[in-house]
Order: C-alpha cells, then structure tokens, then sequence
C-alpha cells in the first residue's frame, strides 16, 4: 500500500471516528433551582438520617499494595458485632449520628460508647487532623461549599479523629458521598502493634444500601519524617452495617437513655477547648486513644449503673479535659474500660 493511499484511508477513518463518537460533556450544568436544591438538599439528608437504625457490622480490613521494598503487607483482617446508630440530633442543616457497641463478654451484655459522626451542610469551616494529637479548624473557601456536606468523626470519648467534605451524588443508579482527601491517627488496631507508619492519608465513601449502607475507607499509611509524609502501604478497609435486630437493642436505648446529658456535657467542654483554641491538642495512647479517654467511658458506666451522679461526672469530665488541653492541672485517667479495635 502506497504512501498516499495510507494517507486517505487515514484521513477518512479520522473522519468516521468524528462524525460517529459524541462529543465528551464538558461536565458544566446548568445552574439548579431552588426547588432543585431544596429536593437535593431533601434526598441527601435521607440518606444520612438512614445511617441510624439496628445493624450487624463487619469491618474487612486489608492492607494491599506496598509502596516500599522493605515493606510486606500484614494479614488482613475480619471482625464484626452489633451497633445502633441514633440521632441526637437534627436541626436541618446538622445531623449528629451516634454509634453505640452492643458487645458480649462472659455471658454478659455490655454498651460501649463507639464513634459519632457529624454532617454540617455548606460549613465554613472543618475540624482536620494536623500531626500528632493536634487538630485545627480549617476554613472551606466559599465555593466549594454549596451543596457540599462535611463529615466529622469523634471518637469513643467524643475527641476529634478527622474530618472531610464532598457531595452526595448519583453515578450508575448508586448514591454516595466521597470526601476529600483527609489525614488521621492510626486506628487502635494499628497503634497497639507499633507499627512503622504513624498516620493515615484517606478518602472515605457512604453508601446507602438496600439492607443498609457501607463506608469504604481508602488509606495510604504514611510515615512523617523530616517534616515529610513517606508512604509506606495501601490499605482497602470495608465496613458493612446490614439491619439486625436480633441483640438486645434495648441495651443500647437504656445506657443512651441514662448518659445523655452526661456525654452532652462532655461534648460541650470539648466544643469549648476546640472555640477557644480554633483546634485542639491531646496526647493519645495506643490502647485508649486519649489519655483521658479510659475515664470518661468509665464514667459514663457509672453513670448509667447509678454509682456516680450525673453532676459529680460532668465536674470530673471537665477537669479531665480542661487539663489535658493544658488548661489545668488533671487527675490520672484510669485505664479500666472497654476499648474496641473497629476502625472508623
């Protein structure tokens, strides 16, 4: 075949390819209405709100790909149990989930306090992780907030683990929220093993499904030196909640039902530290998170089994946190209660 014949053939398949293949969308829309807003603004506060309810949990943790040679993924892991999720609350615009653990021991059933997760549409500012037990408010540029939601997770003592945002959306008929990349402390499961890595670079997606929803978690463990984040491995973390009744719920209810006001008062002090300082800074220790953490669970049993008042708790509480922000002096945590190892 000639050099010219090569150049018509070309030419004329170059032309086919055009006039046959539609042109990519330049993913620009037209602007919503309000009514449009408002539906979308509707859809996507049910699909938060429909995180709460009864559930059996699997959490399926995997670490993957290795980013070094000198570094062999560990085993993955699959563990589970029973949590309810409610919401304390909802004023439109703020959704507050809490997780509540509904473990067995011994033949007895026994509540932890587990995670909380907080939604805030269109915020102007996030509560993100910084380095080693610092976290600081971080503004939102105005135009990346419409219709934007940030998610904050609290962790068992109702300190700050990490923050994100994104946008609810719809691709392939599923819906889901994806934040932005986010940082965080290693989970307990890897702080308890002294691990190389000393923080986690991740994207956390929510999923609603049929019989429940799921949160995906994509983690690139890294290690900090020098002032320099060094990835060391790729982590693919599952977390499934399938709705289960079949525990005893109402365990759950009644610890929650009895503590209420006393975690209230806990997440007010630590709304305080976190205004006052435009953040927060807390040692943590592998085994409790916080070095205060161990107590304030403690305290929320003792509430919750009458061996403490309410009053006497809340005080204790604030001087806790008061004084390992470096407001004052405080008195040893004890290390007594249940920790869970579930990532989040």
């Amino acid at each position: 075949m000639n050099i010219k014949l090569k150049t018509k053939i070309g030419a004329a398949l170059l032309a086919l390819t055009i006039a046959t293949t539609p042109a990519f969308a330049d993913n620009h829309h037209a602007p919503m209405t309000a009514a449009e807003k408002q539906a979308s603004f509707e859809r996507d506060r049910a699909d938060i709100l429909a995180m709460a309810g009864d559930y059996k949990v699997q959490f399926d943790m995997a670490e993957t790909t290795s980013w070094r040679d000198d570094y062999k993924p560990i085993k993955a892991k699959i563990s589970g149990g029973h949590e309810s999720v409610r919401v304390i609350k909802d004023t439109g615009t703020e959704i507050v989930l809490q997780h509540l653990l509904v473990a067995e021991h011994g033949g007895e059933t026994f509540v932890i306090k587990h995670w909380r997760q907080d939604w805030i549409y269109q915020p102007s500012s996030i509560l993100v992780y910084d380095s080693a037990g610092k976290w600081v408010n971080q503004d939102v540029p105005q135009a990346q907030r419409p219709g934007h939601w940030s998610q904050t997770v609290w962790q068992v003592d109702d300190s700050p683990r990490y923050g994100g945002i994104g946008k609810w959306k719809t691709v392939n008929g599923v819906r889901s929220w994806t934040s932005n990349g986010t940082a965080r402390p290693l989970a307990r499961r890897d702080a308890v093993r002294n691990p190389v890595y000393d923080h986690y670079q991740a994207i956390n997606r929510h999923q609603p499904t049929p019989g429940g929803w799921v949160h995906w978690q994509d983690n690139t463990k890294m290690k900090s030196v020098d002032g320099k984040a060094i990835p060391y491995v790729q982590e693919s973390v599952l977390n499934t909640y399938r709705k289960f009744d079949g525990y005893e719920v109402s365990k759950a209810d009644d610890y929650w039902s009895k503590t209420q006001g006393y975690w209230q008062k806990v997440r007010d002090q630590w709304d305080a530290v976190i205004s006052e300082n435009s953040g927060v800074t807390i040692k943590e220790e592998a085994h409790t998170g916080t070095v205060i953490s161990a107590r304030l669970l403690e305290m929320g049993t003792e509430v919750s089994e009458g061996k403490i008042t309410e009053a006497a708790a809340v005080e204790e509480a604030r001087t806790l946190i008061q004084g390992a922000t470096g407001k004052r002096s405080t008195p040893t945590a004890s290390t007594g209660a249940a920790s869970s190892s579930a990532d989040y």
